[in-house]
């Protein structure tokens, strides 16, 4: 298995175990620092293992991380659509 990979099921496995921690202000915080590491090692694993790994990693940080790619989509929507 590559570095790459590696990290990314490393990744995934700190996004569900700071699932599992109570928080005060929603997850958010913590969302944003998976989100700031999620998406350079995305480019990694796309990189470095090719872009089916990466579309597969794509996918499960988006279905962890499913409200910030929520409202990221009714601002997208609202700014864009309506």
């Amino acid at each position: 298995m590559t570095l790459s990979l590696t990290l990314a099921f490393v990744w995934v496995i700190a996004a569900n175990i700071s699932a599992m921690i109570p928080s005060k202000d929603n997850y958010w915080t913590r969302a944003y620092f998976l989100i700031g590491v999620g998406v350079p090692l995305l480019g990694y694993v796309t990189y470095e293992s090719g872009p089916v790994w990466g579309l597969i990693f794509l996918l499960a940080g988006a279905s962890m991380l499913r409200w910030p790619v929520v409202y990221f989509g009714r601002w997208v929507k609202a700014k864009f659509v309506g």
